[in-house]
């Protein structure tokens, strides 16, 4: 059988007919193959709406997906970067917590979920790091959104990974966000975090596509009109800054990654 590419960037037409077409064409069931527990890794830095955060809708044919394919446990599993509101807030006002009773998944709140911590001398910012145990135990399925960032660059599946530590360890002092440590060094802080934590698989919501900023403004005109699909996450980040006229090269973690 011939092995998928690590990425593949595929026209979006639209939920129901696009988002399986990606994970069949991509080798999803081949890469998630074997594991008894899936996590769905949305973006959800807060209570904006899509492009901002990835959309329930799109999440909900992810998940049928699986259960037609795969022989797992999903759940799914964010920490939301806001200060004035909580993950589960979050997920209701999104409607994750409609989609989630519907879908009969379980919805986790990475941020006070239990903790292991573990080290790595070879992490210039961070050589010990905690998060939560999900982040060993489970198949991690990387959901982002298209969008520019004004910290790093591009924040796409590397960059989700950021929901996974707690704000108690990572808010530091005067932050604006919750895990506001990790805006200290960027581009280090997320080449750490991924030496980790790292996504089994990706698919990238790139139907439209934020152009300048992570929470808001312009959006790609024309939009970019594709899903960004594979086994290899910084791949996909790699594609994904083409998609937004960016070149990898430029973007720190997307260059020093390892």
């Amino acid at each position: 059988m011939t092995q998928p590419e690590p990425c593949l960037v595929l026209d979006y037409v639209s939920d129901a007919e696009s988002v399986p077409a990606a994970l069949d064409a991509s080798g999803a069931a081949e890469a998630l193959s074997g594991f008894d527990a899936v996590l769905l890794k949305p973006n959800l830095v807060n209570d904006s709406p899509f492009p901002v955060t990835t959309r329930p809708g799109f999440c909900t044919e992810v998940i049928r997906w699986m259960r037609a394919r795969l022989n797992a446990q999903i759940v799914l599993a964010e920490g939301c970067g806001s200060c004035s509101l909580d993950t589960p807030e979050v997920f209701r006002r999104l409607g994750y917590e409609e989609m989630a009773r519907r879908e009969g998944i379980e919805l986790v709140d990475l941020n006070t979920a239990p903790t292991v911590v573990r080290s790595n001398p070879d992490c210039s910012v961070f050589p010990e790091m905690e998060l939560p145990e999900m982040a060993f135990t489970h198949a991690i399925v990387s959901l982002p959104v298209l969008k520019a960032h004004s910290l790093a660059g591009v924040t796409g599946s590397l960059k989700n990974m950021m929901g996974f530590p707690p704000p108690s360890r990572y808010s530091g002092s005067g932050g604006s966000w919750k895990k506001s440590v990790f805006h200290q060094r960027m581009q280090a802080s997320v080449n750490d975090l991924c030496r980790y934590v790292m996504p089994t698989f990706t698919l990238m919501d790139a139907s439209v596509g934020l152009a300048d900023y992570h929470l808001g403004g312009a959006t790609l005109s024309p939009p970019a009109g594709k899903l960004v699909a594979g086994n290899d996450a910084l791949a996909c980040d790699r594609e994904a800054a083409g998609l937004l006229g960016r070149d990898w090269r430029d973007i720190g973690h997307l260059c020093d990654a390892t």
